[in-house]
């Protein structure tokens, strides 16, 4: 399955011209009609992306939802779900795409996941837009074209604001159709099925023999997410929702509690306990071991074992 990992592979992929930006992208579907794939294979993204089809035919499937209304739609997708399509060539209507990057940078979207957790659930839905929503929905695409296309230093000031508003619609229309019991069990349903993912891996991958280029990557959130598909953001947000803490300290937790049973039910040096756990060096073992218990690895043993 093709996986794009930017938004200047993912145009290159559907046959469309490179994006001016490398974090966001604002598209017509009409102009792309000319040139895009108009059958694309499932294939994974890296981005959020807010749609409108105002017109046109053909099959999306976005997550796992199959059925797009025949009239004007607005739809959203999240990073790394799964889409595939085989549309008419007669599209109308506007999408936006943007990166973790983008949102991380902005001031209005950093806590998007917790003021639109929509875009959690892996399935997209899409909903049939009112008649009377169109034109303003389109307007709002529109500024955010005028304000791509322009010079303007704090373009993207503006842009962001326009991305609130549409996220801020998606949620009106989502709240709408889906009962708000059903919303947050299936919110609540994919949080859980990260965390135990996450969990799971931790435990996993100190126990794997495997050969790792950087095998401190084992610290990191950036591994288990890239592991789980998806942002580490997005990780930390489940994690620290549901158990209170960071991804982080549950790598960091989990690492301590190896590093004590090991001091204590076995003979290894503190070295040979520091290279086993992944550590770059015993010096770097041993300030992490300090800095979570205020002990030095040895002191610990010694005092374990009394």
């Amino acid at each position: 399955m093709d996986h794009f990992k930017t938004i200047e592979s993912y145009c290159r992929a559907i046959n469309i011209s490179k994006p001016k930006h490398p974090n966001f992208d604002i598209r017509s579907f009409k102009d792309n009609m000319p040139t895009v794939v108009h059958a694309m294979r499932p294939f994974r993204h890296e981005f959020y992306a807010i749609a409108l089809k105002a017109t046109g035919g053909g099959k999306v499937i976005s997550g796992h939802h199959t059925d797009f209304p025949e009239g004007s739609t607005i739809f959203f997708n999240s990073p790394f779900q799964i889409l595939s399509w085989d549309i008419v060539p007669d599209w109308e209507g506007f999408y936006i795409m943007f990166s973790q990057d983008f949102v991380a940078k902005s001031h209005f979207l950093q806590d998007i996941l917790e003021h639109f957790p929509f875009l959690k659930i892996e399935k997209d839905i899409p909903f049939e837009v009112e008649p009377e929503d169109i034109n303003p929905i389109l307007s709002i695409y529109e500024s955010i074209q005028l304000e791509y296309q322009s010079e303007h230093p704090d373009k993207f000031q503006l842009i962001e604001s326009y991305v609130l508003l549409l996220l801020n619609i998606v949620k009106r229309y989502f709240l709408k159709n889906i009962a708000p019991n059903d919303a947050k069990d299936e919110i609540r349903k994919t949080d859980l099925k990260i965390l135990s993912r996450f969990q799971t891996l931790i435990e996993i991958s100190f126990y794997d023999n495997t050969k790792l280029d950087n095998d401190s990557a084992l610290h990191s959130t950036s591994y288990y997410a890239q592991k789980l598909s998806i942002h580490p953001n997005h990780l930390n947000a489940v994690s620290k929702q549901i158990t209170g803490q960071t991804a982080k300290q549950h790598i960091q937790n989990h690492i301590l509690g190896l590093a004590k049973a090991r001091l204590i039910q076995t003979q290894d040096s503190v070295k040979e306990i520091a290279y086993s756990l992944y550590f770059d060096s015993p010096n770097n073992f041993s300030s992490f071991f300090k800095k979570m218990t205020s002990k030095t690895p040895n002191s610990y043993r010694k005092e374990a074992i009394l």
